[in-house]
């Protein structure tokens, strides 16, 4: 159980670091005020509306206002990830480190069958016998 979580952790963390990192565009293509088209890593199609631009013929021109719009979001990841070092911390910061450490880790330590943590203690001196008082006899 342990090990799966670990695991699904790690893996949770990289695709963080992953996502984090990662740039990319989005572009959306409208046609009026309908969205027509959304693309994520290239140009988006279009509805095939748009306007050509037409030929003038001696200084006469005729343009219309084109309906489609074309509309590019950028969403820049983070380019630069600061590697920090033991050494750089302040005492104060590495003394807390170094003792979170090892409390954490001797959280999990477990104390091995065979090893009895009382076997130093003698054990407290018998005033009265109860299985006499109760009267309860083993046969």
């Amino acid at each position: 159980m342990k090990k799966a979580f670990n695991k699904i952790a790690a893996i949770l963390m990289a695709f963080v670091v992953l996502f984090s990192t990662m740039s990319f565009t989005i572009s959306s293509h409208f046609c009026g005020d309908n969205l027509v088209g959304v693309s994520y890593f290239s140009k988006a199609k279009s509805c095939g509306m748009e306007m050509e631009k037409m030929a003038t013929l001696d200084g006469c021109s005729v343009s219309k206002k084109n309906c489609c719009n074309d509309t590019i979001d950028f969403i820049e990841g983070q380019d630069t990830l600061k590697k920090s070092s033991f050494d750089s911390l302040s005492f104060e910061q590495q003394l807390f480190v170094t003792s979170f450490y090892y409390s954490y880790i001797n959280l999990f330590n477990t104390l091995h069958d065979k090893v009895v943590p009382f076997k130093d203690y003698a054990p407290p001196l018998i005033v009265k016998d109860i299985q006499v008082l109760d009267e309860v006899y083993l046969i």
